[in-house]
């Protein structure tokens, strides 16, 4: 079963059981997703790595919407927020540790022999098949920059 038939089974499962927050986040998904499978010249259905993309998106605005709400102190939206993204959560890849993230960090930098600043382009090249949907991406940068002695 792939990973959108696995959503449209718990969307039905959460509508029976009357679980407001899964049903609307899961609705939310598939609505997301198919935005993504019809935009560009021509429909195509997307492959489940495509999926993790559009869900880690989704992920993201949730922990971006949390930290908006919290500086606004509408601590009423913020949990509602957090709610969502611990639904989204379940369907994505167990994320990655700041030290599993280092170690994959240091695997690239010695596979492109990457030095400096100008070497960034080349370790995320590298990296990027390997924490998709695994690690957000400002820190992964972050930590490749730290790395590379930026």
């Amino acid at each position: 079963m792939g990973l959108k038939e696995k959503l449209q089974s718990d969307l039905t499962d959460a509508i029976r059981t009357r679980t407001e927050v899964k049903s609307g986040t899961i609705r939310m998904l598939l609505a997301a997703i198919t935005t993504e499978e019809v935009s560009g010249k021509a429909a195509r259905v997307l492959k489940d790595d495509e999926i993790i993309t559009v869900l880690s998106r989704e992920a993201k605005k949730r922990r971006e919407a949390v930290e908006a709400y919290v500086a606004a102190k509408r601590d009423d939206l913020a949990d509602k927020e957090r709610a969502e993204g611990e639904v989204i959560a379940q369907y994505l890849p167990a994320q990655l540790t700041k030290d599993e993230i280092k170690k994959l960090i240091a695997e690239a930098i010695t596979e492109t022999g990457a030095a400096g600043p100008a070497g960034m382009g080349l370790v995320m090249k590298v990296l990027s098949p390997k924490i998709a949907g695994k690690a957000d991406g400002g820190v992964v940068s972050g930590l490749v920059k730290a790395a590379l002695g930026q």
